[in-house]
């Protein structure tokens, strides 16, 4: 499995969720505390995106987190007030390469899965089928993450809202693959949109920040654990956790 976290905020320095706190994602790169089976360490990739005024960037890599270099003083130097970033531990059998690293991303989006399709790639071939021959053609990679990105990205661009897309698309992949792990996480920038199906996922919420994380970066008590099978919505305003099946 993966680890990823979405934050909307003040703007802060990349370091700040990547690097300083106690169990940041580098840390949980080599030491996560709830992979629930799916592995033990992220060590096959990572991927921090940001949002400028001229959009989204993506900085990624298909090496661990702890092994890159040029990442500490980047994100140090970079401050931003919406940040997505993952890390990844592969499937058995899917490739390990910087194209199959989180944030997957198109125009204001970027979107992170953290778990596993069952049966992948069969089960889910009827879903991949429905989609523009196009959008598999340019498939950033040929893993089940990519082709989920994909699956939402279908639904967003036809103009269907963010909440509702993820939480559709979960619901035909669950359809066709039973058991698979879907915790998905999506935002523009200005909404994160994120679901547990099968994997931990943990919120902290402030006055002025919002901060999801496959598990917390510290010891603080305010991080609540959000349950299993749950949409989460938020923003600069309100959180809202609505059990999936409810939406």
């Amino acid at each position: 499995m993966c680890r990823h976290l979405a934050y909307l905020g003040p703007p802060i320095p990349l370091s700040r969720l990547l690097f300083e706190p106690a169990h940041s994602l580098c840390h949980q790169s080599w030491a996560p505390r709830d992979m629930r089976g799916g592995g033990t360490i992220n060590a096959d990739g990572f991927g921090a995106g940001w949002f400028t005024p001229a959009g989204p960037v993506r900085y990624r890599r298909d090496t661990p987190m702890w092994s890159d270099t040029t990442l500490p003083a980047l994100a140090a130097s970079v401050t931003a007030g919406a940040v997505l970033a993952a890390v990844r531990s592969a499937t058995a059998g899917m490739p390990v390469t910087e194209s199959a690293a989180a944030p997957f991303g198109a125009g204001p989006w970027l979107f992170s899965h953290n778990g596993q399709v069952v049966g992948w790639p069969r089960s889910i071939a009827k879903l991949a089928a429905a989609l523009p021959v196009e959008d598999l053609l340019v498939l950033e990679a040929p893993t089940d993450s990519a082709l989920l990105w994909a699956l939402v990205h279908d639904q967003l661009r036809t103009g269907v809202p963010a909440a509702s897309a993820v939480a559709n698309v979960l619901a035909s992949v669950s359809l066709v693959a039973p058991e698979s792990r879907l915790n998905l996480l999506l935002t523009d920038g200005s909404t994160v949109v994120a679901t547990t199906a099968g994997h931990s996922l943990s919120v902290r919420r402030s006055d002025d920040f919002v901060l999801i994380a496959s598990e917390p970066l510290d010891d603080d008590p305010a991080w609540r654990q959000v349950p299993d099978r749950t949409l989460l919505v938020a923003d600069s305003e309100k959180l809202t956790l609505t059990p999936l099946g409810e939406t």
